[in-house]
């Protein structure tokens, strides 16, 4: 092939006919690429060629150097790469288009980038020498190319960038000056953010070129004024990536972002950029502006005047009032304004925004213009959750003001209100709901009357659900019979609609509404059942075209709550009927498309039906398995893009793309993808509910969960593959030991990893506590020894993350920007480290309580670790856990704990006393469990603890001077110690000598003990002990206090104290009985005297329901 034939082909792959440029493609494609290579350098060699393609085998060039290098120009020898650099170098000034040298350069970019070595020794020195003349150049398009090659790959100093540092200084200085053209003072301003995003790390850089910044925000604003968004696309990626090279000139930064955004003349593209800014740097660096206390006021009004610019005729309201697609622009003005105000909220506060808000607000709902009352009451429920700690103060005021907005005479303002109203139901739930239902229901459901606006009624209707949804089942019962009767009228009204227009939205909600009001009402839902039920089947049966997805996918879900919430009694006259609907649905799932909406709420709904039916549902597993395994094994289209190739992609095709680095971008197609999160989670559930039943399927589900343990594109799909998998090994049970440990061999290796790899902690922590599951499950020698080591390194890399990330804390707040918001967040990710913390002592725990003292060697790898969150001056929640691990091994290893002795006692005995209730309960509980495991090898720590537990439950924290009401957060820790105390007196009685008579006397003064379920165990354990064998203590003389013995077990009763111990409170009934039966006077007499609800527990209690009894009490 000669070069004519090439450019042919060339010209060919830029047609517009599909078929001649697939035919171009094809060729093309066959070309050696070496040759290829060769050919595109000789086309941009030669000037006289057309500017396009000239474009076309730059672009050709710059992908085989990125996606082919090692096959291309490593292949070539050094005279060859030579011969290659310098050519490609010189092929940028013989071309005098612009925006060719620029695609030239693009070559050279990603040529460097790939010359330079780990080390950053940079194998293309003469690329440096060229940028250096180049920006020297009176060449004006010339001296923009090294800019942008700086810009593309900001890295090309390599190990050098030290030494040039001044120069960079001056390249880029003197490019941003005024009397440069703007061409290159645009061109430097982007090289500038790029620079400083590659070093934003780099405090020392960051430093020495802040004072360019005034010439990027010139630059910035004359770009703009001539509709150029680059530079200040620049702009929003360093206040994203490197804010505080913008700290010494914030307010210059928001002087320009409030001009911008204020003129009304721009392009909305650069005024929505402009407050992107604003809102991002609030987001990276928000102590920075909260101290802007000046700039909030005015740019806050800025984001509530974007969300005013709304259109105001009758042809687009009489559209927007009937719109089956509900869907807003999200590039629109309101869309921006109203998203802008919500992150703004969450990130500066609401001691920050709020006041600002309510400055502005109230005016604008008082306005005459219908724009100005919408936008303040979308302002409203958008700042909710960031400002949910101020907000909730003046609820009753907020509230107030938005319930007369549902009567407004515009219907988008009305829908306004039905927004503001369910946002709040949610962001403040359950506040919203026990202190405004008598308002909200009535208010909402008489909104639904609204006839002429379905967007109204449909939204009415979306806030009914967010208010039902979190609210107590006790405050929504009276609401049942008006709320159901409208939308029983509803839906008959919307029904009729459907068969006469298609019209379908309000059907659509009205059934997700009644689903709601089921789903929170349960059993007291079965009197309205018949008025709904016949409609819902006839929707299911009847929706089958196309249109109505939707509709049918959503009555499925309803039939299926509604089926849940009244139970098998009542469902089952229907239940073979709709399962027979079900089932015929399923076989068209084949045809279906992977985004079908269908397809999630089928799964959901066969979930429903197993926990519904039980081991019933069995029989259609067969049916349901195939097509949720599918659903569950859906893979997305993923793709490695250019950067640069990006744009072109149509959002519309369900592309999403995340940079890698400068030049690539990965993409994914989401279509699907919410599906095989409800599939995996449906696994879980068949798993749960079914057990051995399930065993069938363990096999398949395994190989199809353990690969999602890494599946990255979604949070829910690798915690549901996280959550099967303990549960699949109950499931397997049924098969035998070998299968078992087959499966479990295929677990183990790549769970361990995937905690390891897990980015985001909710995740990690789910896929933690199973793991520790499965330990239990599988008990001594679950692992072989290289996956013992793996799992002790992965705990000693969570531990050594976990110290990195407190300190980095510690300097947060001492850091310049630091304020009390700043501390609100790092108290968050304090508690997140803590919950980590908490799962790696559930392992731990896991581990002690399956394979006791053989742990040692692998716990001594972690102890270091232990040993320093034990310390007094650490946080009482590294305290809390540390002793927890400790409290482990007393429990478990008993007297062979000793080899730890001198890191935990003294401590141990110290926190007993502590300021913290969560460190003196695991204080008290080790002591407690010393007691019960090794009395003997303890016994001196045991004395010494007993005074100090007295102490304790004497003192200000306890019932100090008899006082019985004790603080809720100091209970539990007072029922350990008292707990500790009782187990001192059954397992250690040797030790206490004449101390046991009174001590006794004094612990059973300090019962009941009800707030901590596991100590009422051992607590009233003990206490049938006593009773049982006659101790002449509990029982005195002649059984002179059976009165008292009656009343301690009533006051338990009373207390809940048995919900987690049935064999105990069973084990008190007898006793209970036998009283009856022997001292039936007394008996008698004493229940008599107890209040009215003690009498009412008790008597529940004596006939076996003692989990019914009900509140609780404090000591």
């Amino acid at each position: 092939m000669d070069i004519t034939e090439f450019r042919s082909i060339l010209n060919g792959v830029m047609v517009p006919d599909n078929e001649q440029r697939k035919e171009a493609e094809a060729q093309y494609e066959k070309i050696p690429l070496l040759n290829r290579m060769s050919f595109l350098l000789s086309v941009l060699s030669t000037k006289e060629e057309e500017p396009n393609l000239h474009q076309q085998s730059a672009v050709l060039l710059r992908r085989i150097i990125t996606s082919n290098f090692d096959e291309s120009y490593i292949t070539l020898n050094v005279d060859q790469q030579n011969e290659f650099k310098g050519q490609l170098l010189t092929c940028i000034p013989i071309n005098a288009e612009l925006f060719v040298r620029k695609k030239i350069a693009d070559c050279v970019s990603e040529l460097s980038r790939r010359l330079i070595d780990d080390s950053g020794k940079n194998s293309w020195p003469e690329v440096l020498k060229f940028m250096f003349d180049s920006v020297s150049s009176t060449d004006q398009g010339l001296k923009e190319i090294p800019l942008h090659i700086f810009c593309q790959f900001p890295g090309i100093f390599g190990q050098q960038q030290d030494h040039y540092q001044d120069v960079i200084h001056q390249m880029l200085g003197q490019c941003l000056q005024l009397g440069e053209p703007k061409n290159v003072r645009f061109a430097s301003s982007c090289a500038l953010t790029a620079f400083l995003l590659d070093n934003s790390e780099n405090a020392v850089i960051i430093r020495r070129f802040q004072d360019l910044v005034p010439g990027l925000l010139k630059a910035c604003e004359d770009s703009t004024a001539e509709d150029d968004d680059t530079v200040l696309k620049s702009l929003v990626e360093l206040c994203e990536e490197a804010p505080k090279a913008i700290r010494p000139h914030l307010n210059a930064v928001l002087q320009l972002c409030h001009k911008l955004i204020s003129n009304v003349d721009s392009e909305d593209s650069i005024r929505q950029l402009a407050l992107e800014s604003v809102v991002t740097l609030a987001e990276t660096a928000p102590g920075m502006i909260r101290k802007q206390k000046s700039a909030i006021p005015i740019i806050i009004p800025e984001m509530l005047a974007l969300m005013i610019d709304l259109e105001d005729d009758e042809e687009s309201l009489a559209e927007w009032s009937v719109a089956d697609d509900v869907e807003d622009d999200s590039d629109s003005n309101p869309v921006v304004g109203e998203n802008a105000v919500d992150r703004f909220a969450c990130a500066l506060g609401g001691k920050v925004v709020l006041p600002v808000i309510m400055n502005n607000v109230p005016t604008m709902l008082q306005n005459n213009d219908w724009r100005y009352r919408h936008a303040g009451l979308m302002a409203l429920s958008a700042v909710g959750e960031g400002c949910h700690k101020h907000m909730e103060e003046i609820l009753p005021a907020i509230v107030t003001s938005i319930l007369p907005f549902l009567r407004d005479p515009h219907p988008r303002v009305r829908y306004a209100a039905c927004n503001a109203l369910g946002q709040m139901c949610t962001d403040f739930a359950p506040t919203m709901q026990k202190q405004f239902h008598e308002k909200l229901v009535p208010a909402l459901y008489t909104t639904m009357d609204d006839l002429k606006n379905p967007r109204v009624q449909a939204h009415a209707g979306a806030a009914l659900v967010n208010f039902v949804e979190d609210c107590p089942k006790n405050i929504m019962v009276p609401y049942l019979d008006p709320l159901c009767a409208k939308l029983e009228q509803v839906l008959n009204q919307k029904m009729q609609e459907l068969m006469q227009k298609g019209t379908k939205l309000v059907l659509e909600q009205v059934t997700t509404t009644i689903a709601a009001v089921a789903d929170t009402a349960e059993d007291k839902f079965i009197a309205f059942y018949d008025r709904f039920m016949p409609t819902l089947k006839y929707i299911m049966q009847n929706a089958s075209s196309d249109d109505y997805r939707m509709l049918r996918g959503k009555t499925i879900e309803c039939i299926s709550l509604i089926g849940l919430a009244v139970g098998s009694e009542k469902f089952m006259p229907d239940a073979q009927e709709i399962m027979n609907h079900l089932l015929q649905t399923q076989a068209d799932t084949d045809s279906w498309e992977d985004d079908d909406p269908q397809i999630s709420y089928m799964i959901s709904a066969w979930a429903r039906m197993c926990k519904l039916l039980g081991e019933k549902f069995v029989e259609y597993l067969p049916v349901v398995m195939s097509p949720l395994l599918k659903a569950a094994s859906i893979k997305p289209e993923v793709t490695m893009l250019d950067t640069q190739d990006v744009e072109a992609v149509d959002e519309e095709d369900g592309w999403e793309f995340i940079k890698l680095g400068d030049q690539q971008s990965f993409g994914i197609k989401t279509a699907g993808l919410e599906e095989k999160a409800t599939a995996c989670q449906m696994l879980v559930c068949y798993a749960r509910e079914l057990k051995e039943a399930f065993a069938d399927y363990v096999y398949d589900v395994v190989k199809l969960m353990v690969p999602l343990l890494k599946f990255y594109f979604h949070d829910g799909v690798r915690s549901s593959a996280a959550e099967s998998l303990p549960l699949l090994l109950n499931c397997a049970a049924l098969r035998g030991e070998e299968f078992v440990k087959n499966i479990w061999e295929y677990i183990a290796p790549n769970l361990l990893q995937a905690i390891a790899d897990e980015p985001v902690n909710d995740t990690q922590s789910i896929a933690m506590e199973s793991l520790a599951r499965c330990i239990e499950l599988r008990g001594m020698g679950c692992f072989t020894i290289d996956k013992y080591e793996e799992l002790a390194k992965i705990l000693q890399k969570m531990l050594e993350d976990h110290f990195v990330r407190t300190q980095q804390r510690f300097e947060q707040r001492n850091d310049e920007d630091y304020d009390e918001q700043l501390e609100e967040r790092l108290i968050q990710e304090d508690n997140d480290d803590v919950y980590i913390l908490s799962k790696i002592s559930d392992i731990l725990h896991a581990l002690f309580g399956t394979h006791k003292s053989e742990l040692f060697p692998f716990f001594d790898t972690l102890l270091p670790h232990y040993i320093k969150l034990l310390g007094a001056d650490r946080p009482w929640a590294e305290r809390q856990w540390s002793l927890c691990v400790f409290d482990d091994i007393i429990e478990h290893t008993g007297a062979d704990a000793m080899k730890y002795s001198e890191i935990f006692v003294g401590p141990m005995l110290q926190y007993l006393d502590d300021e913290s209730p969560e460190v003196r309960q695991a204080a008290s509980y080790g002591i407690g469990v010393m007691a019960m495991s090794s009395s003997e090898a303890f016994a001196t720590v045991i004395q010494e603890a007993l005074p100090r537990l007295q102490r304790t439950i004497s003192g200000p924290r306890g019932f100090m001077n008899g006082q019985r009401q004790v603080p809720q957060e100091d209970l539990a820790p007072l029922e350990n110690c008292i707990s500790a105390v009782g187990k001192i007196l059954k397992y250690a009685p040797n030790l206490l000598g004449d101390q046991r008579t009174p001590l006794l006397r004094d612990w059973l003064a300090w019962l009941p003990v009800t707030e901590d379920k596991e100590e009422a165990a051992h607590v009233y354990g003990f206490i049938g002990d006593l009773i049982e064998s006659n101790d002449p203590i509990i029982l005195g003389e002649s059984n002179i206090n059976l009165p008292s013995v009656i009343c301690l077990i009533a006051d338990a009763v009373y207390g809940q104290s048995f919900d987690e111990c049935p064999d105990v409170a069973q084990r008190l009934v007898l006793i209970c009985k036998r009283v009856e039966d022997n001292a039936g006077s007394v008996w008698m007499s004493t229940i008599s005297n107890l209040p009215g609800p003690k009498q009412m527990a008790m008597s529940a209690f004596m006939q076996g329901e003692a989990s019914t009894t009900t509140t609780t009490t404090s000591n």
